[in-house]
């Protein structure tokens, strides 16, 4: 049983823009110089990380993966106490289920053992700004380096730039923000059409029902690192999927 308590949420996944809200692979860490100039061992890149790709029919910006299918993408905003964030890895892969994981950048500057443990466990890696700040609202100067900002680290530990894009503090981008995040090399941006509401940590049974409730093949699921109640929510959402002959997968492989 996890003991951690997982710490507030600093914002939720919002509606729009509203204010509702190549190194061996093996090799250990290495030192080189931090994006802030400091140097500080972090994991050599990986091989496993996939780049950006365009899907032929899928629009520019992504809500969820063909409905006549048996796969759902959970999908996490990456930040939070890196034990949370192993647990809830952790009870994916003992029940065979791959998610997404879209980091912020400042997280990946102070985790960035994180970015490898994604991918080792068979996991995808994407994009969700820097500072997890409102991207909608932001001045095109600002918010696209918001994006490009976290792409560099990205790069950095992985080699690539992430498989995904997702606005920050938006369940959907605006114009001005899908032409920079395709600037920047994504050109695809990843929306949902389930969101868990697990930032607002209502505890395991809230989220574990919100997320059954709502879920349809194709689904891409709104979730977080970070919250001890989605950890514990983990295992009955896998197996509430399971029952309904549903299969927890990368988005990619959802939408390919």
């Amino acid at each position: 049983m996890l003991r951690a308590a997982a710490s507030a949420a600093a914002a939720g996944a919002l509606a729009g823009c509203d204010p509702h809200r190549d190194a061996d692979p093996g090799a250990g860490p290495v030192l080189r110089a931090s994006p802030s100039g400091a140097g500080h061992a972090v994991p050599a890149p990986v091989h496993a990380a996939r780049p950006p790709t365009r899907v032929p029919g899928l629009p520019v910006e992504i809500a969820h993966g063909p409905r006549d299918g048996h796969a759902v993408a959970l999908t996490f905003h990456g930040r939070g106490d890196p034990k949370l964030a192993k647990a809830l890895l952790a009870e994916a892969e003992r029940a065979g289920a791959r998610v997404t994981v879209l980091a912020i950048g400042d997280w990946l500057d102070e985790q960035p053992a994180m970015a490898r443990r994604v991918l080792d466990g068979g996991h995808e890696l994407g994009n969700h700004t820097m500072h997890h700040r409102n991207i909608c609202a932001l001045p095109a100067d600002e918010a696209y380096a918001e994006i490009t900002r976290c792409a560099d680290r990205l790069r950095a530990l992985t080699g690539t730039i992430g498989s995904w894009f997702r606005p920050s503090q938006a369940q959907r981008a605006t114009d001005l923000v899908t032409r920079l995040a395709r600037k920047a090399g994504y050109p695809h941006v990843l929306s949902y059409d389930v969101d868990s509401l697990d930032a607002n940590d209502p505890g395991a049974p809230a989220v574990r029902r919100t997320v059954l409730d709502s879920v349809a093949p194709g689904s891409v699921v709104s979730l977080h690192l970070g919250h001890a109640g989605t950890v514990a929510a983990l295992p009955p959402i896998l197996d509430g999927l399971r029952r309904r002959g549903l299969r927890a997968v990368t988005t990619t492989e959802l939408v390919t």
